[in-house]
């Protein structure tokens, strides 16, 4: 199914996205514990790193249209290279900043989501896209594990620099794939898009606001289902994270079946399922605190998680080759601008009751399914 060059790619998500596990998960408490952090420098912490995410998006994209993809992807992974070690070195938490600051630079978003669609069988786009997903996923499943083991036991600076080693891995992965370059197609329709030009192009406006939209629900209420299986039916840090391990495992699964279902049936259908997955999870997350049924909540809402990858695989092939990292940027960094804002919202909807930001979601998901169909069914 994977050409030589993806199946590289694949192996630099698994390894980069094990060495990310290894701390992302724990980064909060250590901010608390160690550096003694309180919850608003905590916030003020992960802001910057949305902030820097979203600019970084754009910057990508140009430079992606401009200049070799493959040598951008690796600057994307040699941007994270030294952030393990500054988290490491870190006595408090503004020596974290340059560390955050780094960690949004998402360099390889649209360069790589350009290199996969023009890397790809366009016949087996949508499942190349939730197959490179899956590889996120899977190094997630045991990461925060093993590394909450290794902290427990040996500290967390040798989980950091256990991650700096998984990073350069991957990064040395990517050294191995092809070049890639924007083909320069002599039209101004293809040649001259500026992103001002970009945004008056309007399939691309409805699929910037219909993807803001869908991300910003998401982020509203995923960040707090941890916290509403804690507060609301009293499960302790071991059960959560069993639950968020089905979690990743199960959208490492989905990933291959949506990305079927795309390719077989139409990319919207497999999105539209994403959406009513979600919708489902949050129904059974609020109806019981029975560990069984919270599992298949956690199972279901594992295809959120898919959402990035489905947006790519449906905005991508729409793009004229010549400004294609540029034309996934603008969804992606407006959908990442939002998602900033979504987790205000969803906070200030659970302090007047938990179960708010996700009845939220179970309304507005079926909702976009529909808008899913309906805008990008050709």
């Amino acid at each position: 199914m994977l050409s030589k060059d993806l199946k590289l790619v694949f192996t630099c998500n698994l390894v980069g996205s094990f060495g990310d596990g290894l701390y992302a998960y724990l980064l909060p408490v250590y901010m608390s514990n160690t550096l003694g952090a309180d919850s608003v420098q905590i916030g003020i912490l992960y802001a910057v790193l949305s902030l820097f995410a979203a600019l970084t998006l754009l910057i990508s994209g140009t430079l992606a249209d401009r200049y070799d993809r493959k040598k951008i992807m690796i600057a994307g992974w040699l941007a994270w290279l030294p952030v393990p070690l500054i988290f490491s070195s870190a006595s408090n938490w503004i020596g974290m900043v340059p560390g955050m600051i780094m960690w949004g630079f998402w360099l390889g978003g649209p360069a790589g989501t350009a290199y996969i669609v023009t890397a790809a069988d366009p016949s087996m786009l949508t499942l190349t896209f939730t197959t490179m997903s899956a590889a996120w996923s899977i190094g997630y499943i045991f990461s925060p594990a093993l590394g909450g083991f290794l902290a427990g036991s040996i500290g967390m600076k040798p989980v950091f620099y256990t991650a700096f080693i998984l990073y350069s891995l991957a990064c040395l992965t990517l050294s191995f794939i092809k070049s890639q370059r924007a083909k320069n197609i002599q039209t101004r329709t293809e040649n001259d898009y500026s992103f001002k030009e970009l945004l008056k192009t309007r399939k691309l406006l409805i699929m910037t606001i219909f993807f803001a939209v869908l991300m910003f629900v998401l982020t509203m209420f995923r960040p707090f289902i941890p916290k509403f299986v804690a507060d609301v039916y009293r499960f302790g840090d071991f059960e959560v994270g069993v639950l968020g391990s089905v979690s990743f495992a199960s959208s490492a699964v989905l990933g291959l079946l949506l990305g079927r279902l795309g390719d077989r049936s139409g990319k919207s259908y497999a999105l539209a399922l994403s959406a009513i997955l979600s919708s489902v999870s949050t129904v059974l997350l609020l109806l019981s605190g029975s560990f069984a049924i919270l599992a298949v909540s956690f199972v279901l809402i594992g295809g959120s998680y898919l959402t990035w990858s489905l947006m790519s695989a449906i905005a991508g092939p729409m793009a004229p080759e010549s400004c294609r990292a540029r034309w996934v940027a603008v969804p992606q960094t407006v959908s990442m601008f939002v998602s900033f804002i979504a987790p205000y919202l969803g906070g200030l909807l659970y302090a007047f009751s938990p179960q708010y930001p996700f009845m939220v979601a179970a309304a507005a998901m079926p909702v976009m399914a529909l808008l899913a169909v309906r805008l990008f069914r050709d």
